[in-house]
C-alpha cells in the first residue's frame, strides 16, 4: 500500500484525529515526547529524595516516560502526523532519559554493587560501561550529521535496536533490585535481602549485554557506512 493510499484512509475529520493533530507542530506525539524530557527531572528527582520506596516512584516514573516512547511513535505513523521537530527530539529524548538514569545509578554505589562479596572494581567497570554507551550514542550521531549533511540516511539497525530494550530492562531491574535491598533494611530478613540481591544481579547481567550490544552496534553503524567517512 502506497503513501498515498495511506493518507486517504485517515479521516482527518474524526475526534481523534483532531485531537491527535492539535495545533501547528505541537501534535500529540511531539507533546508525548516533550512530556518524557519534562519527566527526566522528576525521575532524577524521586531517585534522590529519601523516602520510604522512592526508587520505586522513580522506576514509575522512568517506566511512564518509556511508554509514551511507544505511542508517540505509533500516533505520528497511524495519523501521518510525523514533523521535523519529532524526528529531532525523539531519539534526545530517549538517549537522555536512558543515560540519566545511568549516569545517577553511579552516585549510588550500592546499585551496582550487588552485594558484600563484590568490591569497588564493580563500579569501576559499570563507570566504563556507562562511559562506553555515552560514547557510542555521541559517535553515532556525529555520524549521522556527517551523513546528512552527504545526503545519506542511516537506518537504525538491529543491533541497535536490541541494545535499547536491553538497556531499558537494565534500567527497570537495577530500579526494583535497589528498591527491594532498600525495603530490606526496614522489612529485616534473609529473604528479601537474597531476592534483592539476586534482582540486581539480574540487573547487572542486562546491563552487561547492553554494553556489549551497544559495542557491537557502534561499529557495525561505522562498519557498514564507512563510505560517508571517505567523502
Amino acid at each position: 500500500m502506497n503513501e498515498n493510499n495511506e493518507n486517504k484512509e485517515i479521516d482527518k475529520n474524526s475526534r481523534a484525529y483532531k485531537f491527535a493533530a492539535g495545533k501547528g507542530v505541537m501534535n500529540l506525539p511531539n507533546k508525548l515526547t516533550i512530556s518524557r524530557v519534562v519527566m527526566i527531572p522528576v525521575f532524577i528527582l524521586f531517585f534522590y529524595l529519601n523516602f520510604t520506596a522512592h526508587y520505586f516512584v522513580a522506576l514509575a516514573v522512568f517506566g511512564i516516560a518509556s511508554l509514551t516512547d511507544l505511542f508517540d511513535g505509533k500516533i505520528a505513523r497511524k495519523y501521518n502526523l510525523v514533523t521535523n521537530l519529532g524526528k529531532f527530539l525523539d531519539p534526545i529524548a530517549d538517549k537522555v532519559l536512558v543515560l540519566s538514569a545511568l549516569v545517577v545509578f553511579l552516585t549510588k554505589p550500592e546499585i551496582f554493587v550487588a552485594s558484600a562479596g563484590m568490591g569497588e572494581w564493580t563500579l569501576i567497570v559499570a563507570g566504563c560501561g556507562v562511559a562506553v554507551i555515552l560514547a557510542r550514542e555521541i559517535i553515532v550521531s556525529g555520524f549521522r550529521m556527517v551523513a546528512a549533511g552527504a545526503g545519506i540516511v542511516i537506518a537504525a539497525d538491529i543491533f541497535g535496536k536490541y541494545k535499547t530494550v536491553t538497556q531499558d530492562i537494565a534500567v527497570v531491574v537495577l530500579l526494583i533490585g535497589a528498591g527491594v535491598c532498600e525495603l530490606s533494611q526496614i522489612i529485616a530478613g534473609e529473604t528479601i535481602i537474597l531476592c534483592g540481591e539476586i534482582i540486581n544481579y539480574v540487573g547487572l547481567a542486562f546491563f552487561a549485554v547492553s554494553v556489549i550490544l551497544t559495542v557491537i552496534s557502534g561499529v557495525n553503524y561505522i562498519i557498514k557506512n564507512i563510505e560517508v567517512l571517505k567523502r
